[in-house]
């Protein structure tokens, strides 16, 4: 059965390596399966003032994450944290206004900076959130790729080999964790 998993870079930058990493990442799913990068450029500074009357690109980040299977989410490290934008997105997808649609979502969590220290500050506390908005985590592997600038080729591929064989196990395992929940459902409703 196919599956549908939403990418979420933590940097809005053009030419992030974090978001040339989910694209990399789509090489690890079935041919049923596709991944779609979701847009969080656009959301404005969450406020909840703003619930009554939500934003349309609010909305339609609501209704891409709720359509999916899972989450894949590729942050960069800024400050020892997660990036104001990736944050901001979560606290918008976390209301009930648009139906809280990470609640029990899977997701896997991996990233890359410049840095030698890797993302390791910025997905510790990336997983804190997470275990906040009761999304289903993907423990193992941790992706974390320090010193990036010199583990992709000019046109933005990830040509780290012991990098790439931790994505292929972490995109295994969130789809190992798509399918617990298919069958969880299912005897739900059986």
């Amino acid at each position: 059965m196919s599956k549908k998993i939403v990418g979420i870079c933590g940097s809005i930058r053009k030419e992030s390596i974090n978001k040339a990493l989910l694209l990399q990442a789509e090489q690890f799913l079935p041919d049923d399966s596709k991944l779609v990068l979701a847009d969080i450029s656009g959301l404005p500074l969450y406020n909840s003032d703003l619930e009554s009357n939500m934003p349309v690109s609010v909305y339609k980040l609501a209704e891409l994450v709720a359509n999916a299977d899972a989450v894949l989410i590729s942050c960069p490290e800024y400050n020892s944290s997660v990036t104001g934008v990736l944050k901001n997105a979560l606290d918008w997808l976390s209301r009930p206004a648009v139906n809280t649609p990470l609640v029990n979502k899977p997701v896997a969590i991996m990233g890359a900076t410049p840095g030698v220290l890797a993302t390791i500050r910025a997905q510790m506390h990336l997983r804190e959130i997470l275990f906040a908005l009761n999304m289903d985590l993907v423990r193992r592997p941790e992706l974390l790729i320090g010193q990036a600038n010199g583990k992709f080729n000019e046109i933005g591929k990830l040509t780290d080999e012991r990098a790439l064989s931790i994505m292929n196990e972490l995109i295994a395992n969130l789809l190992e964790k798509v399918e617990e929940k298919r069958l969880r459902e299912v005897m739900v409703f059986s």
